[in-house]
């Protein structure tokens, strides 16, 4: 069974699966990806999600597999990466060194929902990264920021508006993967079981749909268009 190979190993089992990955390569799945704007630089295997969590299965929270994973340049490696990490003995540094190699929104997207929402410093990190210039380093405060608002529920609402600003600031941003993250922040705050949360929301969406800024007015009536549902 493959995970029973090299599991007192990370590099070999990482490597052993990759190889399995690789028998699997599929040009189609990869164009496809392709129309979907999943782009990276690195290699490509077109392996869909569902392959990849089944992989992962048996090893969760493997921190050094994932360490192990994330040092080969291949797409579907970084994905397994953030589905076999281990939050609790993830560290800032880490987390800083990660998103400077983050090239596609999946990738990027799947850290955070798998990884950065579990760590102690995910606010923290959420303002740190926000004035970041790199598109993906900007992108991933803003999917945090869409992440932490989801399923951090017990966390208190004041937290989410405090972080409003950030996406007054961000919403000029015309880059494709900025603009779609800040509206998916500003959806999931408005989202929260809090009628205080809502009203913020839709009052900063009526905001943005007044600028000047093509990106802030198309987050600005997206925003408005799913939360006056709510």
């Amino acid at each position: 069974m493959t995970a029973d190979c090299g599991a007192d190993n990370p590099s070999e089992l990482a490597a052993r699966l990759l190889d399995e990955l690789r028998t699997e390569s599929d040009s189609h799945n990869v164009a496809g990806q392709r129309r979907f704007g999943i782009r990276p630089e690195t290699e490509m295997l077109g392996a869909s999600m569902v392959r990849l969590r089944a992989l992962a299965k048996t090893h969760r929270r493997n921190q050094p597999l994932a360490i192990a994973l994330w040092e080969h340049p291949i797409h579907e490696a970084q994905i397994l990466a953030a589905l076999t990490a281990d939050p609790r003995q993830f560290t800032p540094e880490l987390a800083d060194a990660w998103i400077t190699k983050f090239d596609s929104w999946d990738v990027c997207d799947q850290v955070c929902i798998n990884v950065f929402r579990e760590t102690t410093f995910a606010f923290a990190k959420v303002r740190e990264w926000a004035p970041r210039e790199p598109e993906f380093e900007r992108r991933t405060a803003f999917a945090l920021m869409a992440t932490l608002a989801l399923k951090r529920k017990k966390e208190p609402h004041q937290t989410f508006l405090d972080f409003l600003p950030l996406i007054t600031r961000a919403a000029d941003d015309e880059r494709n993967f900025v603009k779609k993250a800040v509206n998916w922040a500003l959806r999931q705050i408005g989202k929260r079981q809090s009628e205080i949360c809502l009203a913020a929301a839709l009052d900063l969406a009526e905001e943005l749909i007044t600028r000047e800024s093509k990106s802030a007015r198309w987050i600005g009536r997206d925003a408005l268009r799913e939360l006056s549902r709510l």
